[in-house]
Protein backbone atom coordinates (compact mmCIF):
# COMPACT_ATOMS: atom_id res chain seq x y z
CA UNK A 1 0.00 0.00 0.00
CA UNK A 2 2.96 2.26 0.52
CA UNK A 3 4.78 1.65 -2.39
CA UNK A 4 5.62 4.83 -4.73
CA UNK A 5 5.63 5.14 -8.02
CA UNK A 6 5.79 7.71 -10.89
CA UNK A 7 2.29 9.29 -10.57
CA UNK A 8 0.58 9.02 -13.80
CA UNK A 9 -2.78 8.97 -15.55
CA UNK A 10 -6.16 6.62 -15.89
CA UNK A 11 -8.07 5.65 -13.46
CA UNK A 12 -10.72 2.50 -12.65
CA UNK A 13 -13.72 3.14 -10.24
CA UNK A 14 -15.08 1.06 -7.69
CA UNK A 15 -12.81 -1.19 -5.72
CA UNK A 16 -9.59 -0.37 -7.53
CA UNK A 17 -8.04 2.87 -8.18
CA UNK A 18 -4.73 2.98 -10.13
CA UNK A 19 -3.07 5.73 -11.89
CA UNK A 20 -1.38 4.76 -15.36
CA UNK A 21 0.43 7.05 -18.42
CA UNK A 22 1.51 10.20 -17.88
CA UNK A 23 0.88 13.62 -17.44
CA UNK A 24 -0.27 15.48 -20.48
CA UNK A 25 1.08 19.12 -20.93
CA UNK A 26 -1.56 21.16 -22.49
CA UNK A 27 0.51 22.57 -25.62
CA UNK A 28 2.22 25.56 -25.26
CA UNK A 29 0.20 26.68 -22.37
CA UNK A 30 1.08 28.47 -19.74
CA UNK A 31 -0.02 31.24 -17.24
CA UNK A 32 1.90 34.22 -16.13
CA UNK A 33 0.80 34.73 -12.38
CA UNK A 34 0.93 38.37 -10.86
CA UNK A 35 4.29 38.23 -8.81
CA UNK A 36 7.75 37.64 -9.54
CA UNK A 37 8.72 34.18 -11.46
CA UNK A 38 4.88 33.45 -11.78
CA UNK A 39 5.48 31.80 -15.49
CA UNK A 40 3.15 28.34 -14.60
CA UNK A 41 2.73 25.15 -17.51
CA UNK A 42 -1.09 24.51 -17.34
CA UNK A 43 -0.95 20.25 -17.07
CA UNK A 44 -3.79 17.47 -17.06
CA UNK A 45 -2.94 14.97 -14.41
CA UNK A 46 -5.19 11.96 -14.51
CA UNK A 47 -8.80 12.20 -13.16
CA UNK A 48 -8.01 16.06 -13.58
CA UNK A 49 -8.72 18.45 -16.69
CA UNK A 50 -5.71 21.10 -16.93
CA UNK A 51 -4.87 22.74 -13.98
CA UNK A 52 -1.95 25.14 -13.02
CA UNK A 53 1.40 23.18 -12.00
CA UNK A 54 2.99 24.48 -9.15
CA UNK A 55 5.30 21.29 -8.35
CA UNK A 56 5.30 18.10 -10.19
CA UNK A 57 7.19 15.77 -7.33
CA UNK A 58 5.34 15.81 -5.02
CA UNK A 59 2.42 16.95 -7.17
CA UNK A 60 0.58 20.70 -6.10
CA UNK A 61 -2.15 21.89 -8.65
CA UNK A 62 -3.63 25.09 -8.64
CA UNK A 63 -7.45 25.65 -9.71
CA UNK A 64 -7.58 28.91 -12.50
CA UNK A 65 -9.76 31.61 -10.42
CA UNK A 66 -12.19 31.23 -13.21
CA UNK A 67 -13.34 28.14 -12.10
CA UNK A 68 -15.01 29.27 -9.15
CA UNK A 69 -17.63 31.30 -11.68
CA UNK A 70 -18.51 28.21 -12.72
CA UNK A 71 -22.35 26.31 -12.21
CA UNK A 72 -23.05 26.81 -8.33
CA UNK A 73 -20.91 27.04 -5.01
CA UNK A 74 -18.87 23.49 -5.59
CA UNK A 75 -15.75 23.22 -7.35
CA UNK A 76 -15.90 20.50 -9.50
CA UNK A 77 -13.61 17.14 -8.85
CA UNK A 78 -11.52 17.39 -11.85
CA UNK A 79 -10.49 21.04 -10.75
CA UNK A 80 -10.17 20.65 -7.29
CA UNK A 81 -6.69 21.84 -6.22
CA UNK A 82 -4.04 19.50 -5.30
CA UNK A 83 -1.36 19.96 -2.12
CA UNK A 84 0.75 16.92 -1.27
CA UNK A 85 3.76 17.26 1.32
CA UNK A 86 6.07 14.35 0.76
CA UNK A 87 6.61 12.28 -2.88
CA UNK A 88 5.53 8.85 -1.90
CA UNK A 89 2.23 8.44 -3.13
CA UNK A 90 0.59 4.83 -3.90
CA UNK A 91 -0.87 5.17 -7.64
CA UNK A 92 -2.97 2.11 -6.92
CA UNK A 93 -5.18 1.86 -4.20
CA UNK A 94 -7.78 -1.45 -3.57
CA UNK A 95 -10.37 0.25 -1.81
CA UNK A 96 -11.56 -3.48 -0.88
CA UNK A 97 -8.48 -4.68 1.05
CA UNK A 98 -7.87 -0.81 2.76
CA UNK A 99 -8.60 -0.29 6.05
CA UNK A 100 -8.25 2.42 8.71
CA UNK A 101 -6.65 1.80 12.19
CA UNK A 102 -7.23 3.13 15.36
CA UNK A 103 -5.25 2.83 18.06
CA UNK A 104 -3.68 4.14 21.36
CA UNK A 105 -5.11 5.03 24.32
CA UNK A 106 -8.61 3.42 23.31
CA UNK A 107 -10.60 0.43 24.66
CA UNK A 108 -10.83 -1.16 21.73
CA UNK A 109 -8.87 -1.22 18.33
CA UNK A 110 -10.27 -1.20 15.00
CA UNK A 111 -9.41 -1.88 11.79
CA UNK A 112 -12.08 -0.66 9.80
CA UNK A 113 -12.98 -1.44 5.61
CA UNK A 114 -14.65 1.04 3.19
CA UNK A 115 -17.92 -1.11 3.86
CA UNK A 116 -17.59 -0.97 7.67
CA UNK A 117 -17.84 2.40 7.75
CA UNK A 118 -20.46 2.77 4.91
CA UNK A 119 -22.71 -0.03 6.80
CA UNK A 120 -22.07 0.65 10.16
CA UNK A 121 -22.37 4.10 10.98
CA UNK A 122 -24.56 6.83 9.75
CA UNK A 123 -23.45 8.65 7.05
CA UNK A 124 -23.38 12.44 6.94
CA UNK A 125 -22.90 15.17 3.97
CA UNK A 126 -21.63 18.45 4.87
CA UNK A 127 -20.26 21.67 2.29
CA UNK A 128 -17.23 22.75 3.46
CA UNK A 129 -14.49 25.00 1.81
CA UNK A 130 -10.61 22.92 1.61
CA UNK A 131 -7.82 25.59 1.47
CA UNK A 132 -4.38 25.57 1.71
CA UNK A 133 -2.59 27.20 4.05
CA UNK A 134 -0.46 28.83 1.85
CA UNK A 135 -3.25 29.83 -0.27
CA UNK A 136 -2.16 33.52 -1.79
CA UNK A 137 1.21 33.03 -0.36
CA UNK A 138 2.66 34.45 -3.85
CA UNK A 139 1.08 37.72 -2.86
CA UNK A 140 3.70 38.42 0.02
CA UNK A 141 5.80 41.01 0.36
CA UNK A 142 8.66 40.46 1.16
CA UNK A 143 8.59 36.90 -0.54
CA UNK A 144 8.53 34.17 2.00
CA UNK A 145 9.68 30.63 1.01
CA UNK A 146 7.41 28.05 0.38
CA UNK A 147 5.13 27.12 -2.69
CA UNK A 148 4.13 30.02 -4.47
CA UNK A 149 0.32 30.10 -5.37
CA UNK A 150 -1.69 32.41 -6.30
CA UNK A 151 -5.19 32.56 -5.20
CA UNK A 152 -6.42 29.27 -6.22
CA UNK A 153 -5.32 26.80 -3.66
CA UNK A 154 -8.62 26.01 -2.38
CA UNK A 155 -11.74 24.11 -3.23
CA UNK A 156 -15.49 23.70 -2.17
CA UNK A 157 -16.95 20.49 -1.87
CA UNK A 158 -20.07 18.52 -0.86
CA UNK A 159 -18.27 16.29 1.29
CA UNK A 160 -19.81 12.37 2.45
CA UNK A 161 -18.49 10.05 5.04
CA UNK A 162 -18.87 9.44 8.81
CA UNK A 163 -18.19 10.95 11.93
CA UNK A 164 -14.98 10.99 13.18
CA UNK A 165 -16.73 11.05 16.57
CA UNK A 166 -18.76 8.09 16.10
CA UNK A 167 -15.55 6.30 14.96
CA UNK A 168 -13.62 7.51 18.53
CA UNK A 169 -16.84 6.45 20.54
CA UNK A 170 -16.78 3.03 18.88
CA UNK A 171 -12.85 2.77 19.55
CA UNK A 172 -14.06 4.31 23.44
CA UNK A 173 -11.73 6.89 24.28
CA UNK A 174 -9.18 6.51 27.63
CA UNK A 175 -9.58 9.02 30.50
CA UNK A 176 -6.73 11.12 29.81
CA UNK A 177 -6.65 11.30 26.18
CA UNK A 178 -5.59 15.13 24.91
CA UNK A 179 -5.35 14.68 21.12
CA UNK A 180 -5.63 12.66 18.18
CA UNK A 181 -3.04 12.13 15.62
CA UNK A 182 -3.86 11.34 11.81
CA UNK A 183 -1.58 9.36 9.56
CA UNK A 184 -2.11 8.29 5.76
CA UNK A 185 -0.73 6.50 2.60
CA UNK A 186 1.85 9.43 1.81
CA UNK A 187 5.43 8.66 2.93
CA UNK A 188 8.73 10.40 2.43
CA UNK A 189 11.35 9.14 -0.17
CA UNK A 190 14.45 10.17 2.85
CA UNK A 191 14.93 8.12 6.09
CA UNK A 192 15.48 11.66 7.41
CA UNK A 193 12.31 13.42 6.18
CA UNK A 194 9.43 13.31 8.68
CA UNK A 195 6.59 11.65 7.99
CA UNK A 196 3.68 14.06 7.68
CA UNK A 197 1.14 14.07 10.86
CA UNK A 198 -1.60 15.94 12.19
CA UNK A 199 -3.07 15.94 15.41
CA UNK A 200 -6.51 18.03 16.44
CA UNK A 201 -7.69 18.52 20.22
CA UNK A 202 -10.13 15.57 21.58
CA UNK A 203 -12.55 17.86 21.71
CA UNK A 204 -12.11 19.01 17.99
CA UNK A 205 -11.98 16.14 16.72
CA UNK A 206 -14.98 14.66 18.48
CA UNK A 207 -17.34 17.09 17.53
CA UNK A 208 -20.08 16.84 15.04
CA UNK A 209 -18.95 18.65 11.94
CA UNK A 210 -15.38 16.71 11.73
CA UNK A 211 -15.93 13.86 9.23
CA UNK A 212 -14.04 10.57 7.39
CA UNK A 213 -15.40 11.26 3.87
CA UNK A 214 -15.35 8.75 1.35
CA UNK A 215 -17.12 10.75 -1.31
CA UNK A 216 -16.70 14.66 -2.58
CA UNK A 217 -19.57 15.98 -4.74
CA UNK A 218 -21.71 12.52 -5.47
CA UNK A 219 -18.39 11.05 -6.44
CA UNK A 220 -15.89 8.96 -4.75
CA UNK A 221 -12.27 11.02 -4.07
CA UNK A 222 -10.17 11.28 -6.64
CA UNK A 223 -6.83 9.53 -5.78
CA UNK A 224 -5.43 13.02 -5.78
CA UNK A 225 -7.31 14.47 -3.13
CA UNK A 226 -7.12 11.42 -1.01
CA UNK A 227 -9.01 8.52 -2.14
CA UNK A 228 -10.21 6.14 -0.91
CA UNK A 229 -11.09 8.45 2.42
CA UNK A 230 -9.44 11.51 3.92
CA UNK A 231 -10.17 13.53 7.22
CA UNK A 232 -13.00 16.77 6.43
CA UNK A 233 -12.47 19.61 9.90
CA UNK A 234 -14.74 22.66 8.47
CA UNK A 235 -13.44 25.61 9.03
CA UNK A 236 -9.64 24.85 9.56
CA UNK A 237 -7.10 24.87 6.72
CA UNK A 238 -6.21 21.72 4.78
CA UNK A 239 -3.38 21.08 6.58
CA UNK A 240 -5.13 19.03 8.79
CA UNK A 241 -7.35 17.34 5.97
CA UNK A 242 -5.48 14.27 5.84
CA UNK A 243 -5.88 12.15 2.61
CA UNK A 244 -5.41 8.73 2.00
CA UNK A 245 -6.35 8.22 6.15
CA UNK A 246 -5.10 5.32 7.42
CA UNK A 247 -4.32 5.70 11.10
CA UNK A 248 -6.22 7.21 14.11
CA UNK A 249 -3.79 7.49 16.99
CA UNK A 250 -5.10 8.67 20.41
CA UNK A 251 -2.58 10.45 22.20
CA UNK A 252 -2.09 11.12 26.16
CA UNK A 253 0.19 13.87 25.63
CA UNK A 254 0.45 16.56 22.87
CA UNK A 255 1.97 15.61 19.31
CA UNK A 256 5.17 17.04 19.23
CA UNK A 257 5.72 15.94 15.87
CA UNK A 258 7.54 17.99 13.40
CA UNK A 259 4.21 18.95 11.13
CA UNK A 260 2.91 20.15 14.90
CA UNK A 261 5.59 21.49 16.68
CA UNK A 262 7.77 23.17 14.07
CA UNK A 263 5.25 23.78 10.91
CA UNK A 264 2.65 25.34 10.27
CA UNK A 265 2.84 27.74 12.97
CA UNK A 266 1.49 31.02 12.83
CA UNK A 267 2.66 34.23 15.42
CA UNK A 268 0.84 34.88 18.82
CA UNK A 269 1.51 38.39 18.10
CA UNK A 270 -0.54 40.50 16.04
CA UNK A 271 -3.20 38.35 15.47
CA UNK A 272 -1.32 36.46 13.26
CA UNK A 273 0.13 39.09 11.27
CA UNK A 274 3.71 40.70 12.55
CA UNK A 275 6.45 42.84 10.42
CA UNK A 276 9.30 41.59 8.83
CA UNK A 277 12.01 40.85 11.03
CA UNK A 278 10.12 40.87 14.22
CA UNK A 279 10.65 38.13 16.53
CA UNK A 280 7.97 36.17 18.59
CA UNK A 281 6.19 32.86 20.12
CA UNK A 282 3.91 30.35 17.60
CA UNK A 283 1.24 28.35 17.81
CA UNK A 284 -0.65 25.60 15.47
CA UNK A 285 -2.64 27.19 12.64
CA UNK A 286 -5.93 26.86 12.99
CA UNK A 287 -9.32 28.57 11.45
CA UNK A 288 -9.42 29.96 8.47
CA UNK A 289 -10.43 33.95 7.59
CA UNK A 290 -12.85 35.79 5.70
CA UNK A 291 -12.28 36.02 2.45
CA UNK A 292 -13.94 37.10 -0.81
CA UNK A 293 -13.20 37.38 -4.60
CA UNK A 294 -14.81 38.68 -8.09
CA UNK A 295 -14.71 35.54 -10.28
CA UNK A 296 -15.85 36.84 -12.95
CA UNK A 297 -13.56 39.45 -14.38
CA UNK A 298 -9.76 39.72 -14.12
CA UNK A 299 -7.30 42.42 -13.40
CA UNK A 300 -6.35 43.97 -17.00
CA UNK A 301 -9.84 42.79 -18.40
CA UNK A 302 -11.27 45.15 -21.04
CA UNK A 303 -15.49 45.13 -20.69
CA UNK A 304 -17.82 46.05 -23.17
CA UNK A 305 -19.81 49.62 -22.52
CA UNK A 306 -23.51 49.63 -20.99
CA UNK A 307 -25.70 49.16 -17.84
CA UNK A 308 -26.07 46.39 -15.98
CA UNK A 309 -22.26 45.14 -15.83
CA UNK A 310 -22.18 41.84 -14.13
CA UNK A 311 -20.27 41.43 -11.20
CA UNK A 312 -19.77 37.94 -9.38
CA UNK A 313 -17.60 36.18 -6.99
CA UNK A 314 -17.68 34.12 -3.67
CA UNK A 315 -16.85 34.49 0.14
CA UNK A 316 -16.38 32.33 2.79
CA UNK A 317 -15.07 32.69 6.22
CA UNK A 318 -13.83 29.95 9.33
CA UNK A 319 -17.34 28.42 10.35
CA UNK A 320 -19.54 31.61 10.65
CA UNK A 321 -21.11 32.03 7.62
CA UNK A 322 -21.32 34.86 5.58
CA UNK A 323 -23.65 37.59 6.22
CA UNK A 324 -23.32 40.30 3.85
CA UNK A 325 -21.08 40.82 0.74
CA UNK A 326 -20.31 44.58 -0.59
CA UNK A 327 -18.63 45.41 -3.39
CA UNK A 328 -17.05 48.80 -4.45
CA UNK A 329 -16.08 50.08 -8.30
CA UNK A 330 -13.97 53.31 -7.26
CA UNK A 331 -11.33 50.95 -5.25
CA UNK A 332 -13.17 50.96 -1.53
CA UNK A 333 -14.19 55.02 -1.65
CA UNK A 334 -17.50 53.69 -1.51
CA UNK A 335 -19.69 50.66 -1.04
CA UNK A 336 -22.85 48.89 -1.57
CA UNK A 337 -24.41 45.79 -1.25
CA UNK A 338 -24.34 42.22 -3.34
CA UNK A 339 -27.09 40.06 -3.46
CA UNK A 340 -26.08 36.86 -1.85
CA UNK A 341 -27.25 33.67 -3.13
CA UNK A 342 -27.69 30.37 -2.18
CA UNK A 343 -26.80 29.34 1.31
CA UNK A 344 -25.34 25.76 1.06
CA UNK A 345 -24.13 26.08 5.06
CA UNK A 346 -21.55 27.69 7.37
CA UNK A 347 -18.53 26.37 5.79
CA UNK A 348 -19.14 26.62 2.19
CA UNK A 349 -18.53 29.05 -0.13
CA UNK A 350 -21.37 31.43 -0.72
CA UNK A 351 -22.00 33.27 -4.22
CA UNK A 352 -22.48 36.83 -4.79
CA UNK A 353 -23.59 39.31 -7.67
CA UNK A 354 -24.65 42.30 -8.45
CA UNK A 355 -24.21 44.80 -11.66
CA UNK A 356 -22.24 48.58 -12.05
CA UNK A 357 -22.89 50.86 -15.17
CA UNK A 358 -19.84 50.57 -16.95
CA UNK A 359 -19.20 53.89 -18.70
CA UNK A 360 -16.91 54.10 -22.33
CA UNK A 361 -13.49 55.24 -22.10
CA UNK A 362 -13.31 54.70 -17.80
CA UNK A 363 -11.29 52.51 -15.74
CA UNK A 364 -13.28 50.86 -12.69
CA UNK A 365 -11.21 49.38 -9.71
CA UNK A 366 -13.11 46.69 -8.67
CA UNK A 367 -13.35 45.22 -5.23
CA UNK A 368 -15.28 42.88 -2.40
CA UNK A 369 -15.74 42.93 1.14
CA UNK A 370 -16.95 39.92 3.12
CA UNK A 371 -18.81 40.47 6.61
CA UNK A 372 -18.77 36.87 8.54
CA UNK A 373 -21.49 35.92 10.95
CA UNK A 374 -18.85 36.40 14.00
CA UNK A 375 -18.91 39.95 12.75
CA UNK A 376 -15.47 39.88 11.00
CA UNK A 377 -14.86 42.01 8.28
CA UNK A 378 -12.07 42.14 5.24
CA UNK A 379 -9.90 45.36 5.59
CA UNK A 380 -7.28 47.08 3.43
CA UNK A 381 -4.75 45.52 5.71
CA UNK A 382 -2.52 43.11 4.46
CA UNK A 383 -0.83 40.34 6.50
CA UNK A 384 2.64 39.07 6.66
CA UNK A 385 4.28 36.27 8.61
CA UNK A 386 7.06 34.23 7.71
CA UNK A 387 5.27 31.14 6.59
CA UNK A 388 3.07 33.27 3.96
CA UNK A 389 -0.12 32.57 5.70
CA UNK A 390 -3.73 33.87 6.84
CA UNK A 391 -3.64 36.23 3.89
CA UNK A 392 -7.60 37.96 3.50
CA UNK A 393 -7.30 41.35 2.54
CA UNK A 394 -9.62 43.43 0.21
CA UNK A 395 -8.45 42.09 -2.98
CA UNK A 396 -8.80 45.01 -6.20
CA UNK A 397 -9.42 44.19 -9.62
CA UNK A 398 -9.19 46.81 -12.26
CA UNK A 399 -10.96 46.81 -15.51
CA UNK A 400 -11.05 49.11 -18.17
CA UNK A 401 -14.49 49.89 -20.65
CA UNK A 402 -14.55 50.35 -24.07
Amino acid sequence: MRRTRFLAGGLAAGGLLSLTGSPVRAAGQTITLPFANGMRPIVAYPQKRPLILLTSRPPQLETPLAVFDEGDAFTPNDAFFVRWHLAGIPTSIDGDAFRINVHGAVERELSLSLGDLRRDFEPVEIAAVCQCSGNSRGYFSPRVPGGQWSNGAMGNAQWRGVRLGDVLKRAGIKAGAVQVRFNGLETPTLSTTPDFLKSLDVELAASPDVIVAYAMNGADLPLLNGFPVRLIVPGYFATYWVKMLDDVEVLTEPDQNFWMKTAYRIPTAGNGCISPGEKTETVPIGRMRVRSFITNLTDGQHVAAGSGQRLRGIAFDGGSGIERVDVSTDGGATWRAAKLNRDYGKYSFRRWETTFDAAAGQTYRLASRATAGDGSVQTTAVCWNPSGYLRNAIELVTVSVS
